[in-house]
């Protein structure tokens, strides 16, 4: 298959693609179909890598307002009203919401998921069913799956053997949430736990970091000083961290060091953590974000994620990280013409570092056919008039396609 006249990524020169056994076999400019070649114009669109949800908990995904919703839109009556709705879980519940949710994310040109599942279930019911989920749906969407501790695993009534059996069972990457545990050392020994776990078992970790507005919440020295004294370096995720948006320049900038040489990832997610946090402030109130801009001037990877569809934290959502990026560009002050052209890259190449699959990832010669058409010439103008992605295509095949609205103005 020849794909000719597209814009590779932001480039000025237009350039054909030639995708063969699933892989991209040539990119080249002028090239000519071979006989019985199908040929496709694209008309100068843009074509990028897969989307990638770096974060997101399918497990809970469209289950807001049952059984109540969340009146007050903090954390932590999420976590109440999810524990609420766990009493219910089933597997085929699961099943049924996973293949909505997925396909939601196949339509916005998403190819890769990471998804936290909670394991603070003695039954590990939604951990079973989507590592089920994960081999079903391998051919369509590549699925992580993180054991994540929703109710702490100190805290939490044998927290540490569900989240060992959560990895014995095939989990991709183990988690925490210090920042939920009841102590500050259960919050310290529950990084220590996790990472020592991944580093024995060989996995990957993610850790939901600081997810609060308290300052004196401090995870995120702890996860990044382990990582770099076990060796995980970017095998380490650190998501939320949005206690880092109170710290004070002093301190952040002493952490600024540690970071850089644990050379861990930070997942942001601007959509939900922008709803969740500065809760308790009146005015001033905090944004609700990471340090972005910070983290990405020094050097550290940061990718986005939409972390919730329309669930108990988050009432919205439809799988579209478009929405991540757009919003996560407006709250952290990266409005500048490059800051723009360049932010698909939180939701393509950095997030593709934080799954640990860049190896894999790219529009580049003898690897996968994966990529996105995308109805615009750049990513600017594709965020600005919210392009539609046309057409997703894995290993060469066509995963989903949509066609360019019409809109037609009467005066």
């Amino acid at each position: 298959m020849l794909f000719k006249n597209a814009y590779i990524e932001n480039a000025e020169e237009l350039k054909d693609i030639r995708i063969s056994a699933g892989k991209f076999a040539e990119i080249g400019e002028d090239l000519q179909p071979r006989e019985g070649e199908e040929s496709e114009d694209l008309q100068g669109r843009l074509v990028l890598p897969p989307f990638i949800e770096s974060h997101v908990h399918l497990d809970t995904c469209l289950t807001a307002g049952d059984p109540v919703w969340n009146m007050s839109g903090t954390l932590f009556e999420g976590i109440e009203c999810w524990s609420k709705r766990k009493q219910k879980l089933g597997r085929e519940d699961i099943r049924e919401r996973v293949n909505r949710a997925v396909r939601m994310y196949a339509a916005n040109g998403i190819q890769h998921i990471r998804t936290h599942v909670d394991v603070t279930d003695p039954t590990l019911t939604a951990l079973k069913a989507l590592l089920e989920l994960r081999e079903e749906l391998r051919e369509y969407m590549d699925i992580q799956v993180v054991a994540f501790p929703q109710e702490g695993i100190l805290s939490f009534p044998k927290g540490r053997e569900l989240m060992e059996e959560a990895v014995r069972l095939g989990a991709d990457a183990v988690g925490a949430i210090p920042h939920f545990e009841f102590t500050r050392e259960y919050s310290v020994e529950s990084v220590n736990f996790a990472l020592r776990l991944a580093a024995d078992k060989g996995l990957l970790a993610d850790i939901h970091c600081d997810e609060i507005d308290d300052e004196a919440s401090r995870g995120l020295e702890t996860a990044a000083a382990r990582a770099l004294e076990l060796g995980l370096y970017d095998r380490v995720t650190v998501s939320h961290t949005t206690a880092m948006h109170s710290y004070n320049n002093a301190y952040m900038l002493k952490l600024m060091r540690l970071l850089k040489m644990s050379r861990i990832n930070f997942v942001a997610n601007p959509l939900v953590n922008t709803h969740l946090q500065g809760r308790t402030d009146t005015y001033p109130k905090r944004r609700g974000l990471t340090r972005v801009k910070e983290l990405t001037e020094n050097g550290i990877n940061v990718s986005f994620g939409h972390d919730d569809i329309f669930d108990h934290w988050y009432p919205l959502g439809c799988g579209n990280l478009r929405d991540a990026v757009f919003l996560g560009l407006h709250v952290a002050q990266m409005m500048g013409y490059e800051d723009i052209m360049e932010s698909y890259r939180f939701i393509t190449h950095n997030a593709a570092k934080t799954l640990h699959i860049a190896d894999r990832y790219g529009i580049e010669p003898g690897k996968p056919a994966d990529f996105i058409v995308l109805d615009a010439a750049n990513y600017y103008d594709a965020l600005n008039r919210c392009a539609p992605v046309l057409a997703s295509c894995k290993n060469g095949r066509l995963l989903s396609s949509a066609r360019p609205a019409e809109v037609k103005v009467r005066f």
